[in-house]
């Protein structure tokens, strides 16, 4: 009887283990395979922050989402744009070098959110789209 406890016990220690250690180490997203939750330009995400800066971020926050706007600077070095002047973009590979400042970009990537001091919305994991 006491024998039966004890594998009941490492039974479910085991399983409680698997669960714990699969809850914590989960796959990390791939944004780019990812389906835009949003198809929007960066003028549209701008005007939807002024009118209500909670409701925006409960929308876009943490989404995966296609942005279109004017390329404003490229930084190779940081794999960055600006786009429109407000939309900071990181890049999950290289940027292309034929890319061409105020040329037109749709990019996809996961907003992270508004910085207020800089005044511009922030993405990361970015790709271009082509269309």
């Amino acid at each position: 009887m006491k024998r039966n406890k004890w594998v009941v016990l490492l039974v479910l220690l085991i399983i409680a283990g698997f669960v714990g250690y699969n809850y914590l180490y989960k796959d990390h997203r791939d944004i780019s395979t990812e389906e835009a939750s949003f198809s929007i330009g960066v003028a549209t995400l701008d005007k939807d922050f002024k009118e209500n800066e909670a409701s925006a971020n409960a929308k876009y926050l943490d989404q995966t989402i296609t942005v279109s706007g004017k390329i404003s600077e490229i930084d190779l070095e940081a794999n960055a744009l600006v786009v429109d002047g407000t939309l900071f973009a990181v890049f999950s590979e290289p940027i292309a070098t034929d890319l061409k400042k105020d040329e037109n970009v749709k990019i996809k990537g996961r907003f992270i959110g508004y910085d207020e001091l800089l005044e511009e919305f922030k993405m990361d994991q970015c790709t271009i789209v082509k269309d």
